[in-house]
Parts: C-alpha cells; structure tokens; sequence
C-alpha cells in the first residue's frame, strides 16, 4: 500500500469505527437525529401558528434553516467523539499501529458526514410530512443538498480543531453550545431577519448560518418576493458566498486540526 492510498484506506476503516461507535450511542444518535425532528414539530405548530412570513408557507420558509441546524449539531459529534478518543487514550493505541497519521481525521470527518446525510434524510422525510416542498427542478434540490453537505464536512473540520484545542469533552460542549446558539438564533433560520432591531439585522445579515440558509432556500425555491430582500453581499450572493465559507473553512481548519492533532499525541 503505498503512501497516496494508505490514508483513504486506513480513514475509511476508522470511519467505520466511528459509525459503528455512534449507532451504539444513543445519546450521539438522540443529538443528530431526534432532536432536530422535535424543533421540526415544535417550530412547524407551536412557532409556526403565531409567525407570519410574506408569501410563503412558514413551513417552506423553517425547513431550511432547520437543515442547517442539523448540519451544525450533527458536526459537533465530531468534536465531541475526538475529545472522547483522546481523554480514554485511544489515539495512543493508533500510534502503535502501521497506520497512516491523518486517518484519525480524515475517518472522524468522513463518518460525521455520514451521520449528517443520514440526519438531513430523516430531516427531509420528516419535513415533507409537515408540508414542507421544494419547489425547484429535482436538479436544484439535489445541489442544495449536496451544499449542506459540503457544509458539514468543511464544519467537521472546525469543530475538531476547536475540540483538539480544548482537548476534554466538558470544555468542547460548553464551548460549542455558548457559540452555536448565538450563531442559530442570530440569523434568518427560524424568522426573517428585515423585522430584528438593526444591530441585530447586520449580525444575521453577515452571519454564515444565514448565508447558508438564504442559499439553501434559494436551490429549493423556498423563497418569496414578497419578504424584503436584504442589501447585505451575503444575501444577495448567497450561494457563491456559502461556496466561498466552505472554501475558507477548509483551507484553514484542515492544517489547524493536524497540527493540533500531532500536538495532542504527541504530548
């Protein structure tokens, strides 16, 4: 096996590893899967009875930015089963093996990815039963499927640098939680952004989630000209710009984590 290959293969087999290690967590399963379900039902009929959005469905309009949110909880499990691995010693045992060094994360990335398209079809489903539609060619919806997932395989690679940086599963859920609902609530995901008081129109403006979602809501049609469009770069190219925050993220990250992570064994 020589060295171009060794890594895909030997990250495949620890992304088996990590899948299997998922589905024997109920917990890890609970986070990425049931949870964005019960916002699914408890923003569609609680929230979704009292919030009004210009020419649209609220349902079409939430569907999207609860996508979203499931790509960011899902990529989380990533950070947490990294600090996991390394508080029990784990990667220690790896070192002992003729395996290739990036395979640890390139598997925790790759089975994160998976978790997440398992995540966004139990989404999808979920959402068509609520009524949610897409309402562009079947081609459109694919590309903004496939734009979520580039999105949660660019944020795998974030949160393992920020979980190796923090190195205890307690810091990273701590950390991860006071950030991802500020970047969650501060967007377009749940309401249209136009109506916030305007320092917090410019935060949502030129937020990645909202840029995602505007994206997302674009490639399935869930949009309307009824809703003010904001004048924000991001809203108005939301789709170059989300391509541009992949992009961005996987050009840093990626160096950060294997340095972090050479670090980590190595001390």
């Amino acid at each position: 096996m020589n060295a171009l290959t060794m890594p895909i293969t030997d990250g495949w087999t620890i992304a088996k590893r990590n899948t299997l290690k998922i589905r024997r967590s109920p917990d890890l399963l609970g986070a990425a899967v049931m949870f964005p379900v019960v916002f699914v039902l408890l923003f569609a009929y609680v929230f979704g009875s009292v919030i009004e959005i210009p020419g649209m469905s609220y349902k079409d309009f939430l569907l999207p930015g609860i996508f979203v949110q499931a790509v960011i909880m899902g990529a989380q499990i990533t950070g947490y089963s990294l600090t996991l691995d390394l508080q029990k010693g784990v990667y220690d045992r790896f070192r002992s093996l003729p395996m290739a060094p990036s395979a640890v994360l390139i598997g925790q990335t790759v089975s994160d990815l998976l978790m997440n398209l398992a995540s966004l079809v139990v989404m999808a489903s979920m959402g068509l039963i609520v009524g949610w539609r897409v309402h562009t060619s079947p081609f459109e919806g694919v590309l903004g499927f496939a734009l979520l997932l580039l999105f949660a395989y660019a944020f795998s690679w974030v949160t393992a640098a920020i979980a190796l940086a923090l190195r205890t599963p307690e810091s990273f859920n701590n950390i991860a939680t006071m950030v991802s609902f500020p970047l969650m609530f501060i967007s377009n995901a749940y309401l249209d952004a136009s109506r916030l008081p305007t320092p917090l129109r410019v935060i949502a403006d030129w937020n990645p989630v909202s840029t995602f979602t505007q994206a997302v809501r674009e490639l399935f049609g869930n949009t309307s000209t009824a809703m003010k469009t904001s004048d924000a770069w991001p809203m108005q190219h939301a789709i170059p710009a989300s391509l541009l925050w992949i992009a961005v993220m996987l050009i840093v990250f990626i160096p950060l984590a294997t340095r972090l992570y050479n670090k980590a064994v190595s001390s």
